[in-house]
């Protein structure tokens, strides 16, 4: 299993995270939410946004945080790990 960073863990435990990022070309505060959603026995974390996100921003965002992130038009992960890695958090 992976080590999270201290600050991953942190906004798990709060259970959000209000980030900086851009949306149809602005600068936009966002809360992403903590979710956790089977995989087979098991649950895996990741933050979630009801709304659309460009790709580059997502990954941006998902390497920033350390966590995997999912908006309306996909999902991304910190590079170098799947959803196996964030299992049990």
């Amino acid at each position: 299993m992976m080590e999270l960073s201290e600050k991953a863990k942190g906004i798990i435990r709060d259970g959000s995270v209000k980030v900086r990022l851009k949306r149809s070309g602005m600068y936009q505060f966002q809360t992403f939410t903590v979710k956790r959603l089977p995989l087979g026995k098991d649950m895996f974390v990741e933050l979630f946004l009801n709304k659309v996100v460009g790709m580059e921003e997502l990954k941006r965002l998902a390497n920033e945080l350390g966590l995997p992130v999912e908006v309306e038009n996909g999902k991304a992960f910190p590079e170098g790990t799947s959803a196996n890695d964030f299992i049990g958090f």
